[in-house]
């Protein structure tokens, strides 16, 4: 756990599993989801603040396989609540919110890790 309460959220095992060793797949798929995660991320803040819950869960479901292929169980059940919550109506906005903004501090700090990761296995290749 780190020092400021966020949990430990990734588990590289499987990329790791199914790279075989290709520091290259593993390089382009961290790079792809350092890409992908942001834009995801803010589609469903933006969603979230006009009250488009067809927006947040869409862009909540696209979000949620990526977090299950790098080791991110609790990001991935919490976004699945925020997916489900919104496909509901968002009877709870306020809960959403919560939930979402739980994955974007978890988040956040993967980003930093994977970038780092990246970083590592670049100068592997």
């Amino acid at each position: 756990m780190s020092h400021n309460s966020i949990p430990q959220d990734l588990d590289l095992s499987f990329l790791l599993d199914i790279a075989d060793g290709s520091n290259e797949f593993i390089v382009e798929s961290i790079e792809m989801f350092m890409q992908q995660t942001p834009e995801l991320l803010q589609m469903i803040a933006t969603g979230i603040a006009a009250g488009d819950w067809t927006t947040v869960a869409s862009a909540s479901h696209k979000l949620k396989p990526n977090l299950g292929f790098f080791g991110m169980p609790i990001s991935q059940a919490t976004i699945q609540e925020v997916e489900i919550m919104a496909k509901g109506g968002a009877q709870d906005p306020e809960l959403l919110k919560q939930k979402f903004s739980e994955v974007q501090a978890i988040l956040a700090e993967n980003l930093i890790s994977l970038a780092k990761i990246k970083a590592e296995k670049e100068t592997q290749l």
